[in-house]
């Protein structure tokens, strides 16, 4: 482990949620995750986050549309800078397994 790898208690107690999906590599800027938190389109345990300076720190859980599947995380840690995609894997827990398509048995969901 090199010195600059995140562990789940490093890191400030919370940080704003618009640097920590840049944090995480979530998102290429924080301008475009500042946009996505302000579109509503983001929810810091089940509540819509509309502010993207809202705090946001271990064991907060986010849930949002990613490459049109539904990411449901749980943050293990704020971290402290945006480094490689392997120490930003380490920031969070996936919760909900990720599903890009629909299963057959939602296909048909909603029609009738």
């Amino acid at each position: 482990m090199t010195a600059h790898a995140p562990r789940p208690d490093s890191g400030a107690g919370a940080v704003r949620l618009d640097k920590w999906l840049w944090q995480a590599r979530f998102c290429r800027s924080r301008s475009l995750a500042a946009a996505l938190v302000a579109e509503g389109r983001v929810r810091v345990n089940a509540e819509p986050a509309l502010k993207p300076a809202r705090p946001v720190g271990p064991g907060d859980v986010l849930t949002f549309v990613q490459g049109g599947a539904v990411r449901v995380l749980r943050i293990l840690a704020c971290g402290t800078r945006r480094g490689p995609a392997s120490e930003a894997r380490l920031l969070y827990e996936e919760i909900a397994p990720r599903a890009g398509a629909q299963t057959a048995g939602d296909s048909d969901a909603g029609t009738a």
